[in-house]
């Protein structure tokens, strides 16, 4: 029987390619739709700076490629996916659209935003730990206030984040931090139930409510490139700055307001002998700049290293030449990515 079962496993595959224009010039951000029997939902990859995309984690089975980009005719590619199998497409050239042909089924920059997001949610630490406020490409698409909610709402209720909440509270309770609450059972609820409304209240009006209203990105863009003081000065930098929804870089109104805010609805449920209303607020609202540096700082030099689905995505300042990629090169996991060995 369990010979049976082994015999029958179908193992998930990978499918890559790179796409050029006629000319054999490569076309970056090319869109390429991915669909199949075997698949539950089409996946959109977009071809990086040096023309190339990937799939990962496709069952086997047949599959169809729709491959649109701005100015180009669009083109199909079919083939099948062996259990376990990476399978390289050949390479595809688009042809220019001609004039009866210009409209082009291109991406909104919602579905980008869309597909970004499935590969910040794919980002934890060790494979465990929640990493998902961070994003690795310099270019990334705003999200739009939907997506804010929902990438909240995703961190508020992980059960990892529920259960170092939990961990913090046994912490508190052997510390006999908030003494106010007493011990035991009842004791530990209490300071659990604080925490983890701390972290909702925090997560819900600094990085959706507040970046909503103020249209401002509520996540942390990856550096990875430049000096090791330019990358410590950006990193600290964006503890007090934020990205808007614009692209410019403006006062991180929302990450400080919702600090602040949050230090205010926590008096309303911390023990009477731990409140210090206007103190504490100030006090909680500091303590999370300088958390929020910290974190940057580990985000810029070692976090990236220890999340196993961390995409990676060309340089906006890179320059590239066909003749530079080395032949066979791996493509990285997820959709967007970029195989770039200077990164």
């Amino acid at each position: 029987m369990a010979s049976t079962q082994t015999a029958n496993e179908q193992l998930e595959g990978t499918i890559a390619g790179r796409i050029v224009d006629q000319t054999g010039a490569v076309v970056g951000k090319a869109a390429v739709q991915l669909s199949g029997e075997a698949q539950s939902a089409s996946q959109i990859a977009i071809s990086d700076a040096l023309g190339q995309f990937s799939f990962s984690k496709i069952a086997p089975g047949s599959f169809l490629l729709t491959i649109s980009s701005e100015g180009f005719a669009a083109q199909t590619y079919s083939g099948i996916l062996q259990s376990g199998e990476h399978y390289d497409v050949p390479v595809i050239t688009l042809v220019v659209a001609s004039a009866s042909s210009q409209v082009q089924v291109t991406l909104s920059r919602a579905d980008l935003a869309e597909a970004e997001i499935k590969d910040q949610e794919k980002q934890r630490i060790f494979g465990v730990v929640p990493n998902f406020y961070v994003t690795y490409n310099p270019a990334a698409v705003p999200l739009r206030p939907k997506q804010k909610f929902e990438l909240a709402g995703k961190a508020i209720v992980d059960p990892v984040n529920l259960g170092l909440t939990g961990t913090l509270a046994g912490f508190q309770q052997a510390t006999n931090a908030f003494s106010g609450y007493g011990q035991g059972a009842q004791g530990y609820a209490k300071r659990y139930a604080a925490n983890y409304a701390d972290m909702v209240t925090g997560t819900l009006i600094g990085s959706a409510i507040l970046p909503t209203f103020l249209r401002q990105d509520p996540r942390y863009f990856y550096k990875g490139s430049g000096s090791i003081r330019s990358r410590i000065f950006y990193a600290l930098a964006s503890s007090v700055i934020r990205k808007s929804d614009n692209g410019q870089w403006q006062p991180d109104y929302s990450g400080i307001g919702g600090g602040l805010a949050a230090g205010e609805i926590s008096t309303l449920y911390y023990p009477k002998t731990d409140r210090r209303p206007a103190q504490l607020m100030f006090e909680n609202t500091l303590i999370g700049i300088g958390a929020t540096a910290a974190a940057n700082l580990l985000q810029e030099f070692l976090i990236r290293n220890l999340t196993p689905h961390a995409p990676r995505y060309a340089r906006a300042d890179a320059k590239y030449s066909v003749a530079s990629v080395p032949k066979g090169q791996a493509n990285c996991e997820g959709s967007a990515h970029a195989s770039n060995p200077e990164y």
